[in-house]
């Protein structure tokens, strides 16, 4: 039987990822810093491809949905994916003829990728890995720059400006409700003690208690709470772009890795309360001076910006001669 010959490839860029926030962003920001006008490729994934990708059955274009099928049929120039769904779609556009990015360990052996592209923490080696510390993000001095002008009313706010990355409690970090009240009087409490501002921002993982904390924190002190979109817009890339000092819960390598990226201090709460992957991430942050453990005067240390994505997307430019 005659072999079918894969379409000729497009110059544009794919980010492939399921719908998930975290696997979106990286996808996304890693597909932009190599070509800023990546477009996404959302997939729709079905079982029983969705519980054995990235392996590859029969049928998995089907399986996966009609963005897909369209993109195999005009394949990209170059696939960026992240998470298990996509290294099964990024496998399959290889196949038809682009170049691909796989980002994070899709469990398989890195040959069927042309690079796999994973954090530091997973210890997974090869010829066709890229390691970095940390997560893919966007945040960059144009993204902060943005955040800073479209949140300018932060400016307003008294100088030092304490901000405070909220998650919650994972199976990775046993951190309890007491402790953290604790630590929003004791940011307050620094926060009026020197005549700055404590500003404090939850994301999707944060627990009701510790949202309902952050409304009763002290109105006194200057400062935006913010809860939900009940509170208004998400002022996340403003308060990174604005704040003269950020603390972080120590749940989320995402939430770390960014605000890592900014021109900060950063400091990380409990990290002793985290274990796996996520605490080998804050040790090496903590050993190269890039953040320290929260202490009761944290004291302002110089920053470098550690910026990954930029790193990242110059060494597959070399590897994969692009443009």
């Amino acid at each position: 039987m005659k072999q079918s010959t894969p379409a000729a490839a497009s110059a544009i860029c794919l980010a492939v990822h399921d719908g998930r926030a975290g696997n979106a962003r990286q996808a996304l920001a890693l597909a932009r810093a190599l070509q800023p006008q990546a477009e996404a490729l959302i997939l729709q994934p079905r079982a029983p491809w969705r519980w054995w990708a990235p392996r590859r059955l029969p049928g998995a274009a089907f399986g996966l949905g009609a963005p897909l099928r369209t993109a195999l049929m005009q394949p990209p120039g170059l696939a960026v994916g992240c998470g298990r769904q996509a290294a099964l779609a990024t496998r399959l556009l290889r196949r038809a003829g682009a170049r691909v990015v796989q980002i994070l360990d899709p469990r398989l052996p890195p040959r069927h990728w042309d690079a796999l592209v994973v954090p530091e923490h997973d210890r997974l080696r090869g010829d066709h890995v890229i390691t970095l510390l940390g997560s893919l993000h966007p945040v960059d001095d144009a993204w902060l720059s943005q955040g800073r002008a479209a949140f300018s009313f932060l400016a307003a706010l008294p100088a030092p400006h304490t901000v405070l990355l909220v998650g919650g409690p994972s199976r990775h970090a046993a951190l309890d409700d007491a402790a953290f009240q604790a630590l929003l009087r004791q940011l307050a409490a620094h926060a009026r003690a020197e005549g700055g501002s404590f500003s404090a921002i939850a994301s999707r993982r944060t627990p009701p208690a510790w949202r309902a904390a952050l409304g009763a924190v002290d109105a006194g002190v200057p400062g935006l709470r913010w809860r939900d979109t009940g509170d208004g817009a998400n002022p996340y890339a403003g308060l990174l772009a604005h704040a003269d000092r950020l603390v972080c819960t120590p749940d989320s390598v995402n939430m770390l890795s960014e605000a890592a990226a900014t021109h900060a201090p950063l400091f990380v709460w409990q990290p002793e309360r985290v274990h796996g992957r996520v605490r080998r991430f804050i040790a090496a942050l903590l050993e190269r001076g890039r953040a320290r453990a929260l202490d009761a005067t944290p004291a302002a240390f110089a920053v470098e910006p550690l910026r990954e994505t930029a790193r990242v997307a110059a060494q597959l430019r070399q590897r994969l001669g692009l443009a």
